[in-house]
Order: C-alpha cells, then sequence, then structure tokens
C-alpha cells in the first residue's frame, strides 16, 4: 500500500508540474522579455548578457527552482538581432532543461517607432529523476529506478514595439508546436501534452519630475486548460540609478497568486542587480516562506547617451 500512495503521488505531481507550469514565471519580466518574446532580441541596440535565479515557494519540498542566462544584441546592424538563452527548471522530480535560439528584425526603425518581428527555435530536454526519490522504489517495477529524460525541438514567434522610447508592447507565444510529452517502460506510461502559452506585454515611462518617473508594465498571460494569468506591475525610478516597485499577480486559490516586491540598482553604467520577493496569497501560503529572484544583467558596451537622457533603456528597451 505505501508503494501504491508513493506511485501515486509521483504520477500527480509529474502531471500537475507538466500541465500547470509547463514554462517557468518570472517576476522581474520587465528586464527579461527575450525569455517570451524571441522579437525583443537586440533591441536596446548594445549586446547585453543576463542571468536570473529564482526559488519558488521556499520551504515547500519540490517546490519550482528555475536559472536562466541569456545575451542578446544586434547583428551586423541594428535592425536585425538575435540572442541565445539557457534555462533549468525544477519542479519535485522534474528536470527541465532548454537551450534557444532568437533572431529578430525591425520592419519601423524609425527614431520614434520601432516593430520588430522574431523567430526562435528551442531544444528541450524534460526528464524525471526517479533515483532521487524518496524513500527509494526498489521492487516496484511500476516506477522506473534511473533518471528518465526525453528530447523536444519547438518553434517560436513575436512582435515587440516601441513608440517614443516611452511606450513597449508585444505579442508572443515562445513554442508554436504541441508536443506529445510522455515517459514510459514496459509496465507503465506517463504522458501529457505541451500547449501553446499566449503572452502579452505592455509598459510605458510616465515623468513625474527631471529625477523621478512612474513605470507601470503587465503582463498577460494564456494556456489552454489553465487559468488565466496576468502580472500587474508599478515601478518608481529615481535617477535612473534605483528602482522600486510592487506587482500583484493573478492566479492562485486565493484573492490572487502574489503580491511581489522588486528592486533594481544601476551600480554602474553597464552593470546592474536585481531583486523580487513574492509574498503568496493562495492556499499554499501557510506551507511555505514566498518566491524570491536574483538577477544580474551587463551591457557589454554603453547605451547610446542620447536615448539614456530619455529614458531608463534598461527597463524600457
Amino acid at each position: 500500500m505505501k508503494k501504491l500512495i508513493i506511485s501515486i503521488a509521483l504520477l500527480m505531481a509529474a502531471c500537475i508540474s507538466l500541465s500547470a507550469q509547463q514554462e517557468a514565471q518570472y517576476t522581474q519580466f520587465m528586464y527579461n522579455k527575450m525569455y517570451i518574446n524571441p522579437a525583443y532580441a537586440g533591441a536596446r541596440g548594445v549586446p547585453s548578457l543576463t542571468g536570473i535565479y529564482r526559488s519558488q515557494w521556499v520551504g515547500f519540498d519540490g517546490a519550482p527552482q528555475s536559472m536562466l542566462a541569456s545575451f542578446n544584441g544586434p547583428l551586423l546592424s541594428r535592425r536585425v538581432g538575435g540572442g541565445i538563452t539557457i534555462s533549468n527548471m525544477r519542479i519535485g522530480l522534474q528536470r527541465d532543461f532548454q537551450a534557444s535560439v532568437a533572431y529578430s528584425y525591425d520592419m519601423a526603425a524609425q527614431e520614434n517607432f520601432s516593430l520588430r518581428i522574431g523567430l526562435s527555435g528551442s531544444l528541450r530536454s524534460l526528464g524525471i529523476a526517479f533515483n532521487e526519490a524518496k524513500p527509494g522504489q526498489i521492487g516496484d517495477l511500476s516506477i522506473e529506478s534511473q533518471k528518465t529524460n526525453d528530447f523536444y525541438g519547438n518553434v517560436g514567434a513575436g512582435v515587440y514595439g516601441t513608440i517614443m522610447q516611452q511606450f513597449y508592447f508585444g505579442v508572443s507565444v515562445p513554442h508554436l508546436y504541441s508536443n506529445a510529452i510522455g515517459l514510459s517502460n514496459i509496465n507503465a506510461s506517463i504522458g501529457a501534452k505541451e500547449y501553446q502559452h499566449f503572452y502579452g506585454m505592455a509598459g510605458a515611462i510616465l515623468p513625474i519630475s527631471e529625477d523621478i518617473s512612474l513605470m507601470p508594465a503587465i503582463l498577460l498571460k494564456y494556456v489552454k486548460n489553465a487559468p488565466f494569468d496576468a502580472d500587474f506591475n508599478l515601478n518608481l525610478d529615481i535617477r535612473k540609478r534605483f528602482t522600486a516597485g510592487i506587482s500583484y499577480r493573478l492566479g492562485g486559490d486565493g484573492p490572487g497568486d502574489s503580491i511581489d516586491l522588486l528592486a533594481l540598482w544601476q551600480l554602474a553604467p553597464q552593470f546592474a542587480v536585481g531583486a523580487a520577493y513574492d509574498f503568496t496569497l493562495s492556499n499554499l501560503k501557510d506551507y511555505n516562506a514566498g518566491s524570491f529572484e536574483l538577477m544580474v544583467q551587463y551591457d557589454l558596451k554603453k547605451v547610446d547617451a542620447g536615448k539614456k537622457k530619455k529614458t531608463n533603456a534598461r527597463f524600457f528597451m
């Protein structure tokens, strides 16, 4: 009976993680747009490196942990952009590794208006680390005793635009193809399907004074068989050196999924460090200590000084 209960729990964990959170979510999405929209590649006009670590639901055994590293910048001209992203996500026994490349082209390339279209290709390794299950499943033929993984390819597309260096918007589908995901052996089969995730984003910079600006942003997320999700964010930028803000995330089974606090320090003209902390609002709030993110971003060359005077280029572009 004990083995049966453990087997059922493993099956439920795999199915839930594959359907409910197929793609990692990040609270600092406004600094990490290429992860969900390939059209963002090269939009800032400088080669840039980004790294993010997220620990979700701290203290909850098997909770999601995500890591990401990306590079993007212009290719040969400002109209053409390219980038690469490597990410890793762990949920319970699930091990999800993905590498993707992105290409974008600016259809407008005007001083006060840009409209980029983007394409991406990705390779994903999805595995279940049965060998890390505790207690071990020795003798239960319905459960593998070693790590099992498969590989899946996919393509994505997106559109990203800016207006007067003060507003941005975008829509994207990082994975267009619905892969059939399955892990099986001679005695059992665990199957799921990879659904398209649809994203919409928008943001603006609203100057209050010469040194202070409000920066609202929204990220909309939809995937089949899951509730509609959205992040509503409001950041306050002070002298383009320090940014602090708050976000509200829909979802969960309470008044929302979370309330999030964000901060970013521009330690040098080409280097910034960011952090975010999420206060859980769902019924899981009694079983975890919230979620946190750490981010570093480094530009390999300085952003055009003229653009920097007009706006916070790191947030906006």
